[in-house]
């Protein structure tokens, strides 16, 4: 900082003295010359004579600041006993922000997980990973934090925010946790190992607001009854994990933070005539190279000294269908994250300090209705499936693994090149090109051709392809209104599972909404 304080007295011709204080807004790596890499900040600086010394600088290089915050003023004082019982089922970010801001608003909710906490969630996953022994209830995709989880913790968006709910997600991070720099860095992330303690902490901060988290306990089911030629809910049917006993919860408000893969939640959603359609999503391989060859790549010989390289890559075919990179993990770890028996889907996973050999990332092509086989509404979860369980059976279990140059052949790899799988679970090699429809393998080969040309060493014959990349978004979007609930009231779809985000911190910011809309009547 004492580096950046003397630039600042010397960009705007002023003491040290008259600086009261400095914030970094944003921090990132200007790469476009390899020869001449810098770091670009954005800063907020409070000085003495601020329009006078704004005045001698165009707008785009020194300006005032106008403060941003959430307009909307939220009625907290609702009598305790007019609130009524609010359940939320999901402890993802969805679930944990909403649980949250409602708990600090004198609510007290009652969360509803069918995975456990995240210290036994770790030891269930390993365990999966170490000995192929698949927990159903308790995986990669369901437990303490949702599937964020064991992932790259990755925290930026592309939603747009008028009323500040990113920088209060990314504040609520680092009250608990997480490193102070997610606040102003271009790409924040904060990476599973230390992802896992912040949800933690922020559980313990619900209890002690008044909130419940009842963990290895699934919704089943929804009772609702007619008012006013109206459904409502008024209870859910829950299973306790531990004692198997099924258990009847009466509630007013039940906040469905569910996540993508909570398939049997959608069939009996459905079952219950909770409006549903049909939503496109994106389906494909993780792809991996050596992160030494990333990072030379984007920063030249200064890869080492600078933050793990990452990249962004968009391809439109021939036939006109779109190929991108999506969620990409530096240094990270291609995982098994099956959430049903027989059944097969990868993620990435990266630690903060993203110190893996290899970068892995999803190479997608994007499905929708046209693709699936029907036009039922959970017809995309049944493609999900489809290809899932051709990856199982293709390895065995194990994550199908296949060089590129032989993808391309359409033939089973016998040995590695230069990259050797970095995964959290067993992998075999297997013919990668027959898990997923060949309309996307086809578009996945001639994508990461075409992304040579940005990229030198992108195509070549011994990166890696593993799958299925197939839980990208929820393939159903559950029907919410202005006020946010769904047809039956009391009902609040929510995050990503519902369809209403796509990453860690748009579902936190969707469940912050919801919270808003509960307790004060309009999010906007």
């Amino acid at each position: 900082m004492s580096v950046i304080k003397k630039y600042i007295e010397k960009k705007l011709k002023i003491k040290a003295d008259d600086i009261r204080n400095i914030e970094i807004l944003k921090k990132s790596v200007d790469a476009r010359k390899k020869e001449q890499l810098s770091f670009v900040y954005q800063l907020d600086i409070e000085c003495d004579n601020e329009k006078k010394i704004v005045s001698r600088y165009k707008k785009n290089d020194v300006s005032l600041k106008e403060k941003k915050t959430i307009i909307r003023k939220i009625n907290d004082n609702i009598p305790p006993e007019n609130k009524g019982q609010t359940v939320i089922a999901g402890f993802g970010p969805a679930g944990i922000f909403a649980a949250y801001e409602l708990a600090k608003s004198g609510y007290k909710p009652i969360v509803i997980e069918r995975g456990l906490d995240v210290e036994n969630r770790k030891k269930t996953v390993e365990k999966f990973w170490n000995t192929g022994e698949l927990d159903t209830e308790c995986n990669v995709s369901f437990g303490e934090g949702g599937a964020g989880t064991f992932s790259d913790g990755k925290l930026n968006t592309m939603v747009k925010d008028r009323f500040g709910y990113n920088r209060k997600v990314l504040e609520t991070f680092v009250r608990f946790g997480a490193p102070k720099e997610i606040l102003y860095l271009q790409k924040p992330h904060i990476g599973t190992d230390k992802l896992a303690d912040v949800v933690k902490n922020m559980r313990l901060e619900i209890e002690r607001l008044g909130g419940e988290v009842r963990f290895g306990v699934r919704l089943d089911s929804i009772n609702t009854e007619k008012e006013n030629e109206t459904q409502k809910i008024v209870s859910v049917n829950v299973t306790d994990r531990e004692s198997s006993q099924k258990q009847e919860i009466k509630c007013e408000k039940l906040i469905l933070a569910i996540g993508h893969s909570a398939r049997d939640t959608f069939i009996s959603l459905h079952e219950s005539d909770v409006e549903m359609q049909q939503k496109s999503f994106a389906i494909g391989v993780r792809v991996e190279h050596l992160q030494e060859m990333i990072g030379r790549n984007q920063y030249g010989d200064m890869y080492k000294i600078l933050p793990t390289a990452d990249y962004k890559l968009t391809h439109q075919t021939k036939d006109g269908r779109g190929v991108y990179s999506f969620c990409m993990c530096p240094g990270g770890y291609v995982v098994n994250a099956s959430s049903q028996k027989g059944m097969l889907a990868v993620n990435g996973m990266s630690n903060y300090l993203r110190d893996s050999k290899n970068a892995n990332s999803a190479m997608v092509v994007t499905v929708g209705p046209e693709d699936y086989e029907s036009d039922d509404v959970l017809a995309g979860m049944r493609f999900q499936q489809k290809w899932e369980k051709k990856a199982y059976e293709a390895a065995g279990g194990k994550i199908p693994v296949q060089l590129f140059g032989d993808f391309k052949k359409d033939r089973v790899s016998s040995e590695f090149g230069e990259v050797i799988p970095e995964t959290k679970g067993e992998y075999a090699f297997a013919n990668v090109r027959k898990i997923i429809p060949e309309s996307v393998a086809s578009s996945i080969e001639e994508g990461i051709t075409a992304f040579e040309k940005k990229i030198k060493g992108y195509s070549r014959d011994d990166t890696l392809l593993l799958g299925i990349e197939s839980r990208t978004s929820s393939p159903v979007k559950i029907l919410r209104d202005e006020s946010m609930q769904s047809n039956i009231r009391g009902i609040y779809p929510c995050g990503e599972g519902a369809g209403y985000a796509g990453g860690i911190t748009s579902a936190a910011m969707d469940g912050i909404k919801i919270a808003m809309q509960i307790k004060g009547g309009n999010y906007k």
